[in-house]
């Protein structure tokens, strides 16, 4: 009885451990030295795609790790990647060698590290590859030199050439960032042709790339591959319904003429892009020993701007819009400038693109108000009560809606926030941000006026401007140098003269500076107010302080006064428009 009721309980406990094992969350097999499966349980049998819920993976690798762990005779972890179709699965196993009953087995446990293996991957991904492009990130370019520059066989040269997408802020504000990201994407596609296996192309930032050339024979063999792919760029791409047109700027060095470190040769090949950023975009050019000291020069400029701005040595200079017909001051706009260490005027053409790129601006812009709310008195006794006062923003800060919103309480809290006019470039207008939906309405709120200003030099479109919202707009100079004796030019001012009165802005001349100019403004169009060295010179702080309100006599007819007094009041200028 007894050995009956000891018999029945095993049976039972057996049966009760064979369904333990089959419901175990991890895959467990269990086989002989000739490799047959003697146990598979559930977890194993879906791993394993043996119950037929997915594509059977190729098993092969794993064979192959199971008769090495038997012949070894001790345990091996692997970690194993099973494609059944599109479907990846990862495994991590066990595999651990037994002897029962005189037979030689393999017990296999495996867990699905599936989804952990896919967050390493993501993170291995955003760590050393760019998201949007593919392409390899930076710190993977920087490995692939060093590694160059620490074999150095034979002396083996490369080329590492820097490139930057030509205006693509422009393409970003103007198109919106979809299109300025799928841009990028097929311009990585673009550069990217024709790379051997040894080549490098990276994305190292927003619209910068760095191109790992290895290995190169000759300077001339360089300039070919890179003019080639230059040409490559210049079809349109089309994007979004929208032809876009883009272009690189490309600065190159050469190892080891041009550096013996990857920093070295990467700021090298920096510094000659911008040469040709500053020059003619579009282009490309090595690095040369000229460029170091112009780039030292640079250095000291934004040195000694971070210092000016710390030590609040800008100035602003005011220059007087006009009444054409009877020379009275409609309004002023403030030119900042810069005094330098030795106490010499700057002007704003050797600083301004630098304090944009450097994020200074929005402080800069800051300080010129203060100039004015500290400059309040003498500009309404030189200039009348009434005249309005106008502040540039450059089109970067009219997009931000926190500096904009910053400027306009610190225009609030001059306590006559309705004497300023903003002066926006066009762009800022007509980009695709929230200028005008969100922003302008703040300034419209407290009586700021708005202008823009150099209107044809930027996205200039008679569509464009019909959607602008603005009090002013300001005719850049170069349709007014020698407007008198340009028949396109005239035709052009006409059709903005019309529309700008039909949308009820007020138009005025940028730059006159000659009788002539001035006569055929008088004569020819409906044009009244204007602003050049004609006129009068930007006048610093100093000068308001001495000087005396306008007389009567010196309110009258601009066309009375001697026109060669005017010229010998421009050749004195000191200051230059911004």
């Amino acid at each position: 009885m007894n050995d009956n009721k000891y018999s029945g309980a095993s049976e039972a406990e057996l049966g009760f451990l064979k369904e333990i094992v089959r419901m175990l969350p991890a895959g467990l097999t269990v086989q002989d030295a000739h490799g047959e499966l003697l146990l598979v349980n559930d977890a194993a049998a879906a791993q394993l795609g043996m119950d037929g819920s997915r594509p059977s993976p190729d098993l092969a690798p794993r064979r192959e790790a199971c008769r090495k762990a038997l012949s070894a005779g001790q345990p091996v972890v692997t970690e194993e990647a099973l494609h059944g179709g599109a479907a990846r699965q990862v495994l991590l196993t066990t595999h651990r060698p037994v002897r029962l009953a005189g037979r030689e087995l393999l017990i296999s446990a495996s867990s699905d590290i599936t989804e952990q293996k896919n967050f390493e991957d993501q993170l291995f991904r955003s760590a050393y590859f760019d998201e949007l492009t593919g392409l390899p990130s930076r710190r993977v370019i920087e490995h692939r030199a060093n590694n160059l520059l620490a074999e150095n066989r034979g002396g083996e040269r490369f080329a590492l050439a820097f490139l930057d997408v030509d205006n693509f802020k422009h393409i970003n504000d103007y198109y919106g960032h979809a299109v300025g990201d799928a841009l990028l994407v097929e311009l990585s596609k673009r550069l990217g042709r024709d790379l051997r296996d040894s080549d490098m192309l990276s994305r190292i930032s927003g619209d910068e790339f760095l191109l790992l050339l290895s290995p190169i024979q000759s300077q001339e063999e360089v300039a070919e591959f890179v003019q080639s792919t230059l040409e490559r760029l210049t079809a349109p791409f089309f994007i979004d319904n929208s032809e876009v047109f883009a272009s690189t700027s490309v600065g190159i060095s050469l190892y080891p003429d041009h550096g013996s470190s990857f920093e070295t040769l990467r700021q090298n090949a920096d510094i000659a892009m911008y040469r040709i950023k500053n020059g003619g975009k579009g282009l490309a050019a090595f690095f040369d020993s000229s460029m170091e000291r112009e780039a030292q020069a640079r250095m000291k400029i934004e040195q000694s701007l971070r210092l000016a701005i710390l030590e609040k040595r800008f100035c602003c200079a005011f220059q007087s819009k006009v009444d054409i017909r009877t020379q009275a001051a409609k309004g002023i706009e403030a030119l900042v400038r810069l005094r330098d260490d030795e106490g010499v005027i700057q002007a704003p053409g050797s600083f301004i693109n630098l304090a944009g790129e450097l994020g200074l601006i929005d402080e800069l812009t800051h300080l010129v108000l203060a100039e004015i709310v500290k400059s309040i008195d003498p500009i309404n006794e030189t200039f009348g009560a009434e005249a309005t006062i106008s502040i540039n923003v450059a089109a970067k800060q009219a997009g931000n809606p926190e500096f904009m919103r910053s400027f306009a309480q610190a225009l609030d809290d001059t306590g006559f926030p309705q004497r300023f006019m903003i002066e926006v470039t066009e762009d800022a207008f007509v980009a695709k941000n929230h200028f005008q939906a969100e922003i302008l309405p703040m300034f419209r709120n407290l009586g700021v006026g708005i202008s823009i200003d150099d209107f044809g030099t930027g996205y200039s479109s008679l569509s464009a401007l019909a959607d602008i919202t603005a009090d002013e707009i300001k005719i850049d100079r170069s349709f007014i140098t020698d407007i008198h004796k340009r028949p396109r030019s005239q035709g052009i001012l006409r059709a903005i003269e019309s529309l700008s009165e039909a949308l009820g802005m007020t138009v005025i001349a940028e730059g006159v500076e000659s009788y002539e100019e001035l006569a055929y403004l008088q004569a020819a169009t409906n044009i009244r107010y204007a602003q050049g060295y004609y006129f009068s010179r930007p006048i610093f702080l100093e000068e308001l302080k001495l000087a005396t309100p306008l007389s009567s006599e010196a309110r009258g007819s601009v066309s009375s006064r001697p026109h060669q007094q005017n010229r010998q009041g421009y050749s004195r200028a000191s200051g230059y428009r911004r």
